[in-house]
This record gives C-alpha cells, sequence and structure tokens, in this order.
C-alpha cells in the first residue's frame, strides 16, 4: 500500500515535534497532542456511524480547533473533507450537499437552521455533528437524519489510520462560484501534500515560528496553510482567528509577537485603516498575500506603516492546490507573485494553446503534481490540455521567469476593439488619496461594445466627487481605458474569501448601486 497520504504525514509532524502548546484559540492554548488525540477518536466516531474509506464529509464552521480536529478525523478514517465557509446561502449548500453525495455534516449549532433548511435536497446525509447539538440546539427537519453532539462521537477510542494511497481523493473544494454556478474540485493526498510541501518550504525560509491566521480554513489558502503545518519539525505556533476582524489582528499580532500572517488583499486594505504605527509589531516580518491582485499602493502604504515587515505575494487556484508561485525571500520583486514552486511549471499561452516569449500577456497554465484531474462530475471541462491546466487568469513572465498577474479573463473589458484590464484601472483609483476600494466591471454599449465602468469607496470625510475621480483617472491612463461612469458606494461587495465580487457589481451596472448617503 502507497502510505502517501496526509493521516500519516500529520503522525509523522506530531513525532518530530512532541507534544506542546501549539494552536491559540479564543484566550486558550490548544496541545498538538490534545488535538491529534480527539481528531483520532473522532475519526472512531465516525466509523461507528458508518463513514467509509471514500465518503465524503461536509464540514460547515467558522474557523476553530474542531475544523481541524474534523479534517484529520476525517483523513484518519480515510473520508474526504468537503469544506464549506459558513457564509454560504442555504441555495449554496443545498447544491454542495447534493453534489458531493457527503454522507454527513459538521457545523455549529448556529448553522444548524441553514442546514436543516438544505436536508430535504441531500438524500445521502445521515448523520449532523455539531459542538453543544446535545444542549437544545434545533435539528434538522428531515426525519432519521440525528443530530449528534460533537464531544459525544468522540467519546470512543482512538482509531488506527486507515491508510489510503496518494492517488485517493483527499479533499472535495468547491469554487467561489464568481462567473457561474461552483464547481467540485476534487484533490489528492499526493496533490495536497505536495502543495503542503513547498508551502513548508516557503514559510521555513521566512523564519515564522509564530503566525496570525485569519484565514477561512474552509477556503483552498486556509488549507494550504494547514497542510503546510504538517512538513514543519519546529515547534510552530498558530494563533488563530475565529474570523477576520481588523482590530483583532492587530491585538493579536503585537500581542503574540507574531512574525507573519498569511492575508489577502482585501484584508491588507482594512488593516490601513488601523492605527498601526500604535501597536507593536516589530516582530512580524513576513506577510503573505494571495487569492486575488495586491494594489501597488496598498502594498507600499502597509510597509511604509509596518517598517520591519515585507509582503510577500504568491499565486495559486483551487484547480491547482492553490499553490503556483511565491516571491523569493531574499529575491522579493514588488508587483510579481514570484517564481513558479519547484515541481510547478508555468506556461503563458495565446488562445490557441501556442506558448508565448516573456513580456506578452497570455493566458497562465500550469503543469504539477498539485493540478487536479478534473472537475468533479464533469468528463471533459476543457480547462485541462496534455496534463497543463488553463487557469483563465492573464498574465505574462520577465525575462527571469519572474509571473505577473494582469487579470482574470473572463474580467476583460473590450472597449471599441482596445483590451481594458480592470486591475489597470482600480490601481490607478486606488492611488487617489480619497479612494479606499475600487472595483471595475464592462457595461454593454451598442457603439463601443463595452463601456468601461467603475464603483468607490471613500475613506470618511473625503471631499471628492465622481467627476474628480473620472478626471483622475484621464490623467493617468490611456483614452480607452479610463471609466465614463463612477459611482460613490458605501462599500464594495466581497465573495466569502475577501475577493472583489464583481458579479453583483454587474448586477449594480444594471440596477441602482447602494448610495453612499
Amino acid at each position: 500500500m502507497d502510505r502517501q497520504n496526509l493521516a500519516r504525514q500529520a503522525e509523522v509532524a506530531l513525532e518530530k515535534q512532541g507534544d506542546y502548546d501549539s494552536l491559540w484559540f479564543e484566550g486558550r492554548w490548544h496541545s498538538s497532542g490534545s488535538l491529534a488525540d480527539r481528531a483520532a477518536r473522532l475519526a472512531a466516531g465516525l466509523a461507528d456511524l458508518g463513514v467509509r474509506p471514500g465518503d465524503r464529509l461536509l464540514v460547515l464552521m467558522t474557523n476553530c480547533p474542531e475544523v481541524l480536529i474534523s479534517y484529520s478525523a476525517a483523513w484518519r478514517a480515510a473520508a474526504v473533507v468537503t469544506p464549506l465557509i459558513f457564509l454560504v446561502t442555504e441555495d449554496e449548500l443545498r447544491n454542495a450537499l447534493a453534489d458531493s453525495g457527503a454522507v454527513g455534516v459538521v457545523t455549529t449549532a448556529e448553522f444548524l437552521p441553514k442546514v436543516a433548511g438544505t436536508l430535504d435536497g441531500a438524500p445521502a446525509v445521515r448523520f449532523v455533528i455539531a459542538p453543544g447539538a446535545a444542549a437544545g440546539a434545533a435539528g434538522p427537519a428531515r426525519p432519521g437524519v440525528p443530530v449528534l453532539d460533537f464531544d459525544q462521537v468522540t467519546s470512543a477510542g482512538p482509531a488506527p489510520i486507515t491508510d489510503r494511497s496518494g492517488s485517493d481523493l483527499a479533499a472535495l473544494l468547491y469554487t467561489g462560484g464568481t462567473t457561474g454556478r461552483s464547481k467540485g474540485v476534487p484533490l489528492s493526498h499526493a496533490s495536497l501534500l505536495w502543495c503542503g510541501s513547498a508551502a513548508h518550504e516557503v514559510t521555513v525560509r521566512a523564519g515564522v515560528r509564530t503566525a496570525v491566521l485569519p484565514l477561512p480554513l474552509a477556503h483552498a489558502y486556509g488549507l494550504l496553510v494547514l497542510c503546510g503545518g504538517m512538513h514543519r519539525t519546529d515547534q510552530a505556533r498558530t494563533i488563530l482567528m475565529r474570523w477576520f476582524d481588523p482590530a483583532g489582528w492587530v491585538k493579536l499580532a503585537a500581542e503574540h509577537r507574531a512574525q507573519g500572517s498569511a492575508l489577502v488583499p482585501s484584508m491588507i486594505q482594512m488593516l490601513l485603516g488601523q492605527p498601526l504605527e500604535h501597536a507593536d509589531l516589530s516582530e512580524l516580518a513576513a506577510v503573505s498575500s494571495g487569492a486575488a491582485p495586491l494594489p501597488e499602493e496598498v502594498r507600499r502604504e502597509f510597509e511604509a506603516r509596518v517598517p520591519s515587515a515585507t509582503i510577500y505575494e504568491g499565486y495559486g487556484c483551487t484547480e491547482a492546490a492553490t499553490l503556483i508561485s511565491a516571491n523569493p525571500r531574499d529575491a522579493r520583486r514588488a508587483g510579481s507573485v514570484g517564481l513558479p514552486v519547484p515541481g510547478c511549471e508555468v506556461s503563458i499561452c495565446d488562445d490557441a494553446g501556442r506558448m508565448l516569449p516573456p513580456g506578452t500577456d497570455g493566458e497562465i497554465c500550469v503543469r504539477s503534481p498539485g493540478v487536479m484531474r478534473g472537475y468533479w462530475h464533469e468528463q471533459d471541462s476543457g480547462v485541462l490540455a496534455g496534463g497543463w491546466l488553463r487557469t483563465g487568469d492573464i498574465g505574462h513572465t520577465d525575462a527571469d521567469g519572474y509571473l505577473y498577474v494582469v487579470d482574470r479573463k473572463k474580467d476583460l473589458i473590450l472597449r471599441g476593439g482596445f483590451n481594458v484590464y480592470p486591475r489597470d484601472v482600480e490601481d490607478v483609483l486606488l492611488a487617489h488619496p480619497a479612494v479606499t476600494q475600487a472595483g471595475v466591471v464592462g457595461r454593454p454599449d451598442p457603439r463601443l461594445g463595452q463601456e468601461v465602468v467603475a464603483f468607490v469607496a471613500l475613506s470618511p470625510g473625503a471631499d471628492t466627487t465622481a467627476g474628480d475621480l473620472i478626471e483622475h483617472a484621464r490623467r493617468h491612463l490611456a483614452a480607452h481605458k479610463y471609466p465614463r461612469q463612477v459611482s460613490v458606494v458605501p462599500a464594495l461587495p466581497l465573495t466569502s474569501v475577501g475577493k472583489l465580487d464583481r458579479k453583483k457589481l454587474r448586477e449594480w451596472v444594471t440596477a441602482d448601486p447602494p448610495s453612499a448617503g
């Protein structure tokens, strides 16, 4: 039996690191040994509930130790983790339950009503587990589906590891669905072990021993951080936030003398609204940024206000086990998402699949051990060809192989025959001192095909108008790029993982957006 699996890797890491206080959560430290023991006991409880190798277990929780315990238990029982961010709607949850065929749900008491409203469309679900469920929490509506308390299910003796091979499925992730219905992305044990090893190398080189983690563990980026920790041999510590709160992040980073943190650009933007200079962040050295492009103005301001810190951009996507490239710690290039990680190949291709030379924009294509074998329940999605994944992102490399992400291919605006990348326009708008958020989409236009439309949020007390912002953009962009329409809104819509929600922006184009008052 090929023992290349996540449960074995977690066990090896525990043996090397020893039992120590590894996870802080809401005022309490949890030791690595106690977390592993609870996971082994939950694995036994899952087996008693009839969970078999290959069964999907859907996890719908805010960040908490039980998320990590559930993942480890599922892998120990040879089940498949199906994580969903707790912000999903009932429709999205119903779709994931039906599409995955999950046999059970692990959630928390506050989400039981949401789960209850979806089980009518999920006949495969046989049980629901939730901490505190036995204390009077409402149960699902469908008869025959018991709601079990988390501690009750973990009361059995620890279960041994049920081995799986590297090619067996370990996780079934669902895409954000920003351009359509979410798709299932199956990732194997070997894929996640590979990306975890690569992520570990990046983190270790940065010298990060204590890190604040606000990313949702149910997101692919958060899962990458978790898998990276399985490869560490030192006693690294994680300060886990239930969810991201800018003031809370600053407090925790200072209190725990954190050396690092993994963030997304919208989180970094929100941190700029905090009095960073008044907090002791002198230990903060490495901030990793991923999931979306980071505006250059945001990077410069953060690094100026936290002089000890350097932001390192990386790049990945769910379909490639979340990791494609990262900036070397000793050779960062600002604006670039770095070099392909070892074992990963990147090429820039035109629409016909021909490779393009450095400096030329095209679709980013990837080949690595982390790339999925295809979408769940789809025979041919058109994104895989000859082992290469067509990411749908537009970018280019420089002469030294550094990768630059320009924009999403589907977000490209065609105005009068010219290409307009929303990020180019957004970066210019964000350079205006009054603008804190910017989002750009195309509006159908009978003469030009599409017109450039921008939505912006302003800093408190800012004194500027839409006309001022249009003029600012006109001075800094080519004539075909600057927006002819700018709407000031209270805040831009974000997806559940902090990315700009362009689908919602496109709805605002054809309907009145919220007023900034």
